[in-house]
């Protein structure tokens, strides 16, 4: 026995339906797309969305608000994280992905103010609120806004 001899169990398979190949081949004739009307033609398929020509949902509902396409998203962490984390003096973004704090740095870590810290590290970051640029400098450290 090789490869070459094996076959699918009896059953396993199942042959695909070949439509609008004669009326004894199933689907023929109007192939499963019914008679006349736009779904019946070739290409005849509509984006989504489109209701026919009535007002779309998504047009017919009210607009609010705006939002920036150019807003920067920060990848926030809060000081009680930073408590273990401390290498060689230094807590900066590359630090934080290799302890896997955070996952992805997006256009920049921002520094949250909720824990306290001890130790005197100098942190990097884009950001930092004031009240964790205050305990950060009380504990003895530096702030780097990089």
């Amino acid at each position: 026995m090789d490869l070459s001899n094996l076959k699918p169990q009896k059953g396993a398979t199942k042959k695909r339906k070949r439509v609008a190949r004669g009326e004894g081949g199933k689907g023929g004739k109007t192939a499963g797309r019914g008679h006349k009307g736009q779904n019946s033609r070739s290409g005849g398929k509509v984006r989504p969305g489109f209701e026919g020509g009535q007002m779309p949902l998504a047009r017919g509902l009210p607009k609010r608000g705006f939002t920036n396409r150019f807003r920067k998203i920060y990848t926030i962490i809060n000081l009680k994280d930073l408590k273990r984390l401390e290498q060689n003096g230094v807590v900066d973004t590359v630090a934080l992905i290799k302890e896997k704090k955070i996952n992805a740095a997006k256009d920049g870590v921002k520094i949250l103010g909720i824990g306290e810290i001890d130790k005197a590290i100098t942190v990097k970051a884009q950001k930092f609120s004031k009240s964790a640029i205050e305990k950060i400098e009380a504990g003895g450290g530096k702030v780097e806004v990089v």
